[in-house]
């Protein structure tokens, strides 16, 4: 399972690796035969939403740490610094390409419209700097009301989902090579059996909140029985979120764990 911390850290936190104690971060083919996929990425979501300077220089940091895998989001507001931040590192030296990054973003749900979707992955990748993505993914199973850019959305804003429509505009921006791979997030295994059903290029990732107290067993078997890679959001529990809780940081038996390894409680808390 892959996995992001939704919280981006601020660059102090990350004084204490250095670039030359770098170990490669694991990679996992997709099923659409992409490029590999590295297991452990950073998420660039701040609760509020918000772009900042901050933000651009902590990604920048990352990418010197050895981070390659990025994950924004239309509705993030990050995915201007992360495009900055790349910019940034290809002229530092720091990459020698965009090639060697995999860089995923989401189509929102007002976007998720079938004459909508191609437009705003242009505009992602306007935002990004970038000629593609590496992974695009529809991030609710919902519809909203077109040009609204708001979590939660507004009841009256919902409207029901044109899922086959929609995923055909989905698969176009992969024929056209606007996206490497394309996936879904936050969806049940019911989802994606309809999904599955309907879809000639298959979802290669269902991304979704995932940590050691919400475990997802039954989805994760789903997946893997699909050929679908998980990958874990708020993998801390999201504390300072609307959507998360303090459970993890604050679960005694990780602390416990923690403390006999002679870890962090963030590094034992991985689900296997």
């Amino acid at each position: 399972m892959l996995i992001f911390g939704f919280h981006i850290k601020t660059s102090s936190h990350l004084h204490h690796c250095h670039s030359s104690t770098m170990v490669r971060i694991p990679e996992v083919k997709l099923s659409s035969g992409g490029k590999p996929m590295p297991r452990i990425g950073v998420g660039t979501a701040v609760f509020p939403f918000a772009s900042s300077e901050a933000m651009r220089a902590t990604i920048l940091r990352s990418i010197e740490l050895g981070y390659r895998h990025f994950d924004t989001a239309a509705i993030y507001q990050s995915e201007e610094p992360l495009g900055a931040a790349i910019a940034d590192a290809l002229r530092a030296g720091a990459i020698r390409s965009r090639d060697e990054l995999f860089i995923t973003s989401k189509l929102w749900c007002s976007d998720a419209h079938p004459h909508l979707v191609l437009p705003a992955l242009q505009k992602t990748l306007r935002n990004l700097q970038l000629e593609y993505l590496d992974l695009y993914l529809v991030h609710w199973p919902v519809s909203t009301r077109p040009g609204k850019y708001e979590l939660p959305p507004a009841k009256e804003d919902l409207l029901p989902i044109d899922m086959s429509a929609v995923w055909r505009a989905m698969e176009e921006c992969h024929a056209l090579g606007l996206t490497r791979s394309i996936g879904v997030s936050n969806f049940s295994s019911k989802k994606l059996e309809t999904l599955l059903s309907i879809a000639k290029i298959p979802p290669a990732v269902n991304q979704v909140e995932v940590n050691p107290l919400w475990q997802q067993q039954k989805l994760r078997e789903f997946c893997v029985a699909k050929g679908i890679q998980v990958c874990a959001y708020s993998p801390l529990g999201a504390k300072g979120t609307h959507w998360g809780q303090n459970w993890v940081m604050d679960c005694g038996v990780l602390e416990d764990i923690a403390a006999a390894k002679g870890k962090t409680l963030a590094q034992v808390r991985t689900v296997r």
